[in-house]
């Protein structure tokens, strides 16, 4: 068995050793440095496992060569408890970075609160931003936009183009009117109006495909106020080039890398979906290094895409009942089940094997898909059409049957 370093990193956003075909994207949200008043933020969206996160960090080099700061971490459903609980996660994150800035105490005091009458400069550290956010008069969102604009205003004097606030799996946010509390909306309506204000905040927010609808059901200017970069299956070319590159680095012996035809075979496997371009690539190596004579290696291909399954989509699939399972059977036999359904086309899909799974009524499927949708399995477009949120999640639900 072999003690080469693995060069494939599957796992939750670990940079592979080479990001393929992405360079589109990262021109894109370059260009978008540029601005000077900020008049459009970012969604990074796609599928679980299309690579969003990596490409989020790989985002990190070309803020700090645009001279902005970046300020973020990932959301959870705990930040939209209440607007209270996201405004300390937003002073929480931005305290990291405010605490390298300092304010005169002069001007600490004629924003309005106490502060220590001696001469000279204080951090904006958490203390000095919670000081700051609880003696501002008004709401919470008026509270929040007066930490942004100091926090803006002193990061530009100090030399930064300005503040990037990064928030990944931002799907996770809602409002609750129920409790009457409004994070989402809050979030939208503090950095609209700090940037019709010029000050220099701009928000990257990165999540499934129902984070775009999420934004403009919360706030429907949000339609403007972002640009989208969907993120798509890598191609063939761009997939084996994600294989290949990782082997030039010179760390891994000639004798470990990978033939054409097992690259083009991952590549393949993968539909382009870098997640699975890792994992596949992985565990391809891994055999590999333990074959005594590797002239002779077979790829065990049905094996791995087995312990894929295991690994990536049978938790998804543990998460529903029996009945929701004879509903995605129905989904997962539709020609277009790794792209897109419809209400109707399930329907008239479930009238066809009703030898084998009982059929659906329309006012049903639609209940279903709701649950489904709150369990994260599907997501629903604006134009009424469905997707499943793991990719080639109907390739997986066919295998089951097998």
């Amino acid at each position: 068995m072999t003690n080469q370093q693995n060069p494939f990193r599957p796992g939750a956003g670990h940079l592979p050793p080479y990001l393929a075909g992405r360079d589109k994207e990262q021109k894109d949200f370059e260009s978008l440095l540029q601005q000077k008043p900020v008049l459009q933020n970012v969604v990074l969206t796609g599928l679980r496992g299309i690579g969003k996160t990596v490409l989020m960090e790989s985002l990190k080099p070309l803020v700090a060569g645009a001279k902005w700061a970046w300020v973020g971490t990932d959301l959870s459903e705990s930040a939209s408890i209440s607007e209270a609980a996201f405004a300390e996660r937003l002073l929480t994150d931005l305290a990291v970075f405010g605490a390298a800035l300092k304010i005169q105490t002069k001007k600490v005091r004629a924003i309005g609160f106490n502060a220590p009458t001696s001469s000279g400069e204080l951090p904006l550290n958490y203390q000095t931003l919670r000081v700051l956010f609880d003696s501002t008069p008004g709401l919470i969102s008026d509270k929040l936009r007066a930490v942004i604009e100091l926090a803006g205003s002193l990061a530009v004097a100090a030399g930064a183009s300005g503040i990037i606030f990064a928030y990944d799996e931002a799907q996770t946010m809602f409002d609750n009117p129920d409790e009457k509390q409004y994070p989402l909306a809050l979030l939208l309506d503090v950095f609209q109006s700090v940037q019709r204000k010029g000050i220099q905040a701009m928000l990257v927010l990165t999540g499934l495909p129902t984070l775009f609808p999420k934004l403009v059901q919360a706030r429907t200017f949000a339609e403007r106020m972002f640009r989208v970069i969907e993120l798509r299956p890598l191609s063939q070319q761009e997939a084996e080039k994600a294989i290949r590159e990782p082997f030039k680095s010179k760390t891994v012996p000639e004798e470990f890398h990978f033939s054409k035809s097992v690259v083009e075979l991952i590549a393949a496997t993968s539909a382009g979906y870098p997640y699975f371009i890792q994992f596949i690539g992985k565990e391809v190596f891994d055999v590999l290094g333990a074959q005594p004579d590797r002239t002779k290696f077979v790829v065990p291909i049905h094996e791995i895409v087995k312990k894929l399954d295991q690994e990536f989509f049978a938790g998804r699939w543990a998460r529903v009942t029996d009945r929701q399972r004879d509903l995605i059977r129905v989904i997962a036999r539709l020609p277009t089940a790794n792209d897109e359904f419809t209400v109707q086309e399930i329907s008239e899909k479930s009238r066809d094997m009703k030898d084998t799974i009982k059929s659906f009524k329309q006012s049903q499927i639609v209940q279903m898909l709701a649950v489904l949708t709150e369990r994260g399995l599907v997501y629903k477009d604006r134009h009424g059409k469905y997707f499943f949120a793991a990719p080639l999640f109907a390739d997986f639900v066919n295998r089951l049957g097998d």
